[in-house]
């Protein structure tokens, strides 16, 4: 076994290599990607061994980044394009939208765009105005687009595995404030399929759901009810869309009780789909109503208030504290 600690940013930077590597077809394109290696130094190097006819430092046009991804797809490239950071998706918003999730329909199945989009996302690194968003809602919503997360650097490796070879286009949510935890990454043996979550704690009582950065939450959320005498399930979801609701569904079967947590607004985020899912699959197996926890219903706000803002131990504990005491 080759098992190495990586961070996920490592990680990550790890798996593009390997693409890359791979495939004469992949390419990496994007603001500051090249020379700089990345705000977040993501890709750090790869422009220096793979050129910059591989490793492209593109201008600072999001609308343009997309438009050429969708082009050279077209020509049968498979392009990973970085959105420097989560507010800045949206110049290319219609791109992605109107053209990269459409195109495979459009063309009755004749055409596919291998693109895989990846954006940094979330707080919690104290960062200025539209550098902390979580806007993976509006892209689940859209038909044509596979939407992930990784939480871990094991994941995290995969997934952009996984994401690569797609031939279907795949937005790529890559957790900013966990960039630099560290974890075991197996580089030989694969994980599992892209859009299967995972149970990653046991527990007979309650389950909690969670994806990217609040995994971690939730881990630490059941390991202090444990104190209590309360025995959680935790299961990273990994995928937004599709999600994996055979995996929730035989967890709350089991537990009778459901809390979704994520970062982005609670109003009309993903965990109202689960929410409402589950509700209709596990209604007779239901001790409580499924309740969810994550951001408010406010623009994101100054970085000296995002510790109230982002959903944290104690909201997810009041949340498991209330379904317990149905």
């Amino acid at each position: 076994m080759a098992v190495r600690k990586l961070a996920i940013a490592r990680a990550i930077n790890e798996s593009l290599r390997k693409a890359l590597d791979t495939d004469p077809k992949v390419l990496v394109m994007g603001e500051d990607v090249g020379k700089l290696g990345g705000v977040f130094r993501v890709t750090d190097g790869l422009q220096k061994d793979f050129g910059e006819e591989r490793v492209i430092d593109t201008p600072l046009a999001e609308s343009g980044i997309v438009g050429t991804a969708i082009g050279l797809a077209l020509r049968g490239y498979r392009p990973v394009v970085e959105i420097q950071f989560d507010g800045f998706v949206f110049p290319a918003y219609d791109q992605i939208v109107t053209q990269l999730a459409k195109m495979h329909a459009r063309a009755l199945g004749k055409i596919r765009l291998p693109v895989v989009i990846r954006i940094p996302y979330g707080g919690g690194i104290g960062a200025v105005e539209h550098h902390s968003e979580s806007p993976e809602a509006l892209f689940a919503h859209v038909a044509g687009l596979k939407v992930v997360s990784p939480s871990n650097a094991n994941d995290a490796y995969w997934m952009m595995q996984q994401a690569v070879r797609s031939d279907d286009p795949v937005i790529f949510f890559e957790p900013k404030r966990r960039y630099w935890d560290k974890g075991d990454v197996d580089t030989e043996a694969a994980t599992s399929p892209l859009h299967q979550g995972r149970t990653v704690r046991g527990g007979g009582d309650l389950t909690l759901v969670a994806y990217g950065p609040m995994v971690k939450v939730c881990l630490e959320a059941a390991a202090a009810a444990e104190e209590e005498g309360k025995s959680i399930e935790v299961i990273d979801l990994r995928s937004m869309s599709p999600i994996d609701f055979d995996t929730i569904q035989a967890s709350v079967e089991r537990t009778g009780r459901l809390v979704v947590v994520h970062e982005a607004p609670v109003f009309y985020g993903s965990g109202a789909e689960i929410a409402a899912r589950i509700t209709e699959r596990c209604f007779y197996h239901l001790q409580a109503p499924v309740l969810r926890v994550g951001g408010y219903h406010a623009p994101y706000p100054p970085a000296r208030l995002e510790e109230t803002y982002l959903p944290d131990l104690d909201r997810v504990l009041d949340a498991v504290d209330r379904a317990l005491a149905y």
